[in-house]
């Protein structure tokens, strides 16, 4: 597992496939291998891909010493249109973005990021946009309260209390699919395995709570995203209960020239079917 120095921390990446750089953005308290295997290998064949875990989860540095805020008064302090406190901000998270490429000789890359992971690209293409050779916004919104407030039993399966065995993780994955999965089948073997590596290599809810937090703290991007460049693909579900279409509609309409791509039935997932659209879009999105 190799990891650079970047931004202070210590960040573990992967990457395989040639071609032009395509930087994978995972949401949050998701490790890198969130991302499905097979939509992954559908990329490399035409790009370099790199995948990495963001700070406080995963095999990267986790902030130890950094308080843990609680997620339900930080939301509900969002919510209100109240101050949020944050340890860190997904503009420092975009800053370890730009670390990671300076580590790897990357100049400019294509940047994915799905959820939380779209919202990092997001603050990339706003504050470093020469790092930007195109975004795409994956199931992610702009950050504004009346956009990204999802349906109350999807937050609730995201919030639920993290497990404490390999067989809980597996089962509470399948769970919260099953609850923020679109009509477009699952694939529950994989999201039940991609669960228990996780696991394996070692769950950090401090570090979820404090990813949330930053997420909540960041505020909205509505207006600066209408200073946004890079060529810009918007891809959302029709059916996503977390963060719903109107998160992705408004994202699309506030960065100027933006393609949207609203896939039927699906949800808060990347099941395969919708492996083949989503990457000839981005291959497309990308020449």
């Amino acid at each position: 597992m190799p990891t650079v120095r970047a931004n202070g921390l210590d960040l573990a990446y992967d990457e395989q496939g040639d071609g032009p750089a395509l930087l994978l953005v995972m949401g949050i308290g998701a490790q890198r291998i969130l991302w499905p295997d097979g939509l992954v290998a559908d990329l490399a064949r035409r790009f370099r891909v790199v995948r990495f875990d963001n700070r406080d989860v995963g095999q990267s540095t986790w902030l130890r010493d950094a308080p843990v805020p609680r997620p339900l008064p930080a939301l509900l302090r969002a919510l209100a249109k109240l101050p949020v406190s944050a340890p860190y901000t997904l503009s420092d998270m975009a800053a370890d973005t730009v670390g990671l490429l300076d580590a790897l000789g990357i100049a400019r890359a294509h940047v994915v990021g799905a959820s939380m992971g779209g919202m990092i690209a997001q603050h990339l293409a706003i504050e470093h946009p020469e790092r930007v050779a195109t975004l795409t916004s994956l199931m992610s919104g702009p950050g504004s309260v009346r956009h990204m407030l999802g349906a109350p039993r999807a937050l609730r399966a995201l919030l639920r209390p993290p497990p404490r065995t390999r067989d809980e993780a597996m089962d509470s994955a399948e769970q919260l699919f099953s609850v923020i999965g679109g009509r477009i089948p699952g694939d529950v073997a994989g999201i039940r395995d991609r669960a228990a590596r996780q696991f394996d290599v070692g769950s950090n809810p401090a570090g979820f709570a404090r990813q949330w937090a930053a997420l909540l703290a960041s505020g909205s991007r509505l207006a600066a995203l209408r200073g946004v460049r890079a060529p810009t693909l918007v891809v959302h579900g029709t059916d996503d209960p977390l963060v719903p279409p109107r998160a992705g509609r408004a994202t699309a309409r506030a960065i100027p020239g933006a393609e949207l791509l609203m896939i039927d039935g699906m949800g808060h997932d990347l099941p395969p079917s919708t492996w083949p659209p989503i990457v000839e879009r981005i291959v497309a999105h990308a020449a």
